[in-house]
């Protein structure tokens, strides 16, 4: 008998079990078992197995179109928690193995960060954005100026950092990564990219300070990250983010900030990253 994958009808998500049935992660299963690599592909695509599910039954509310029933709050909850002890999972297995996320990985676990945060929104379960209440409210029409991205503070790149339009007066609008690429003119979109990437990296980087705070280092991620996948959507009405070929930087990149994420919030809810099943 093979450790296999256990999805119980009262379970979103899934878990591994070891061939006696016994409740394991996978990177900890991955120190048992000899054949490591198929374990980390099949988790990946179970992962996507979970969104499919998920799109299914809980695509209007994770679209926005409407608020969630009492009930479906307890899902949204489920799915996220799912959502995060997965996906930090696969990316700890990554480092286990050696393995480097291939650009199908980035595809997936963006996708499913997406899913996470539309699942905590509704919840009140996400950080404010960097400037929140500090940036100058947009009026209707055409606006101009110049697409900046603002570090909130230089000392303290954990705090991270969001993309603002500065007009000729010196008013400071939000701006998003998507609305750089796709409606504005005259934008280095490769360049903006980059310093976005850079922004992530920030972050990821300055998470590991000794004053760095995890619930704003959360937040910070989560904001960067969100403005990322959302621009790489394969479409304005879709939750599947798009890698081009050849990018595999990009792909660690997603999988290493959604973990980090996941990871930065587990030090404030310890039950995070439990196994369904398993004892402490």
């Amino acid at each position: 008998m093979r450790p296999r994958i256990v999805q119980t009808d009262d379970e979103i998500g899934f878990h591994w079990a070891t061939t006696a049935g016994a409740p394991i992660s996978l990177p900890d299963l991955l120190l048992v078992d000899d054949e490591p690599d198929r374990l980390v592909a099949t988790h990946l695509e179970a992962i996507d197995d979970v969104l499919i599910l998920a799109a299914e039954h809980l695509g209007d509310v994770l679209g926005g179109g409407r608020r969630p029933t009492v009930a479906e709050r307890d899902q949204l909850r489920e799915l996220h928690r799912a959502i995060d002890r997965l996906c930090h999972e696969y990316a700890t297995a990554l480092q286990r193995t050696g393995l480097v996320a291939e650009v199908r990985a980035g595809q997936i676990v963006g996708t499913a960060a997406l899913f996470g945060v539309r699942a905590r929104r509704p919840l009140d379960l996400l950080g404010p954005a960097p400037f929140d209440g500090e940036l100058d409210d947009p009026s209707v029409g055409v606006m101009s100026g110049f697409g900046e991205m603002h570090q909130v503070d230089p000392a303290r790149p954990w705090l991270g950092g969001r993309w603002i339009l500065r007009s000729q007066d010196g008013r400071r609008y939000p701006l998003t990564l998507a609305m750089l690429l796709f409606d504005s003119s005259g934008v280095n979109k490769e360049a903006s990219l980059d310093e976005h990437r850079e922004a992530l990296r920030s972050v990821l980087i300055g998470a590991k300070a000794a004053d760095a705070q995890p619930a704003a280092v959360a937040c910070a991620l989560d904001w960067l990250l969100y403005d990322w996948l959302m621009a790489h959507r394969d479409g304005p009405d879709s939750a599947a983010v798009e890698i081009p070929k050849g990018r595999e930087p990009d792909a660690a990149l997603v999988v290493g900030s959604a973990a980090a994420s996941v990871a930065a919030r587990s030090s404030l809810d310890p039950g995070l990253l439990d196994v369904p099943g398993r004892l402490r």
